[in-house]
């Protein structure tokens, strides 16, 4: 692994460490609370990926042969 690569692992490693950490204490400070908008917020991203899937497959172009 090259240097420069190692230079745009570092930031992206920072950020998921101190986000791991954040919901870490949000869980052990809050655990109801935590646990609700975290089901809420992965309801909300399956929604938004089911609705992108769906705009994805109505926009493709339909072959004959």
């Amino acid at each position: 692994m090259t240097a420069s690569n190692r230079n745009k692992i570092a930031p992206l490693a920072a950020l998921l460490a101190l986000s791991s950490a954040t919901m870490l204490w949000l869980l052990w400070r809050f655990p109801i609370p935590t646990s609700i908008g975290s089901i809420a917020l992965l309801g909300c991203l399956l929604h938004c990926v089911r609705f992108a899937r769906l705009m994805d497959l109505a926009a493709e172009p339909i072959y004959t042969q």
